[in-house]
């Protein structure tokens, strides 16, 4: 699976890999539950939004190191409103459209 996602063939999965794979898994399955259970895995402290703490702590985990100024360029690519978090209607956005 990992080869299949990892377009550059570097061997690890980057953000912009990762997307892509959900993304793809997103609209295959087209479920707005697999997109609110997705979203609950970024929304750690389950207050709506994915903060730059939140992102930063689930890209650790997923083997994916980012430096602030990643995650900063990552949360300014989807927020639409500019309030410096994701809500659940821009991380739909960005789900599905890649």
């Amino acid at each position: 699976m990992i080869n299949e996602v990892d377009a550059d063939g570097n061997g690890t999965i980057d953000f912009p890999e990762f997307l892509n794979l959900m993304a793809r898994k997103m609209k295959d399955t087209d479920s707005e539950e697999e997109l609110k259970k997705a979203f609950r895995v970024f929304d750690k402290d389950q207050n709506g939004f994915i903060s730059a703490a939140e992102l930063r702590h689930v890209m650790t985990n997923l083997g994916e190191k980012l430096t602030d100024e990643e995650v900063d360029e990552m949360i300014r690519e989807a927020d639409v409103d500019g309030d410096g978090q994701i809500n659940y209607e821009e991380f739909v956005k960005v789900m599905m459209a890649k």
